[in-house]
């Protein structure tokens, strides 16, 4: 079965650097499994794997445009050292969900002084071209649950928009949101 649209797939990936530095892999683990074409992984990778079946084994690279985007100074933002807890312990290289206009996002704390934390939006990889070797170990239909995943804020009553998964209890799942069951 060839990967297309709405296909579970399951890949083995090594993801490196273009100086051949190892940055993450699934081998020695289970495979990375997605449902394809609804946008689970980064463009460029996702574009690559259409059409591939089990057993194919290939090397991509692929350019920041097509992976986390082009670095961008202008998420790199000073922010005042007292809109965080007086007693908090911010230091260099934290990540923590801010929120922004553009709704919640991850930052990193660049530097921090006794008045101003300096917080990065983007993305560890952004600006980087990546090599990705990748094999396809399985590719399935997609069951009707797969197909459409219970969601915060929808059937399980959880919180509203978290983005992350909730369990059959109704509680907040794994995902670690945080949220209760009633949305607050």
């Amino acid at each position: 079965m060839k990967i297309a649209k709405n296909k579970m797939v399951k890949i083995h990936y090594t993801l490196k650097d273009t100086e051949g530095k190892q940055i993450d892999s699934s081998e020695g683990k289970e495979p990375l499994e997605y449902l394809h074409g609804t946008g689970n992984l980064i463009t460029g990778l996702e574009d690559e794997l259409e059409g591939k079946e089990p057993g194919d084994k290939f090397t991509v690279t692929i350019a920041p445009k097509d992976a986390y985007g082009e670095y961008d100074e202008q998420m790199v933002v000073e922010v005042p050292r007292a809109q965080f807890d007086s007693d908090a312990q911010i230091e260099v290289g934290m990540k923590f969900q801010a929120g922004t206009a553009g709704g919640p996002m991850i930052v990193t704390v660049k530097k921090v002084t006794d008045d101003t934390v300096t917080v990065d939006g983007n993305h560890e990889l952004a600006g980087k071209t990546l090599v990705f070797d990748v094999e396809v170990k399985d590719v399935r239909d997609a069951t009707e649950e797969e197909l459409n995943p219970p969601s915060c804020g929808g059937d399980c009553g959880g919180c509203s928009g978290c983005g992350g998964d909730c369990s059959e209890d109704g509680e907040a799942g794994s995902s670690g949101c945080g949220c209760s069951a009633g949305g607050e």
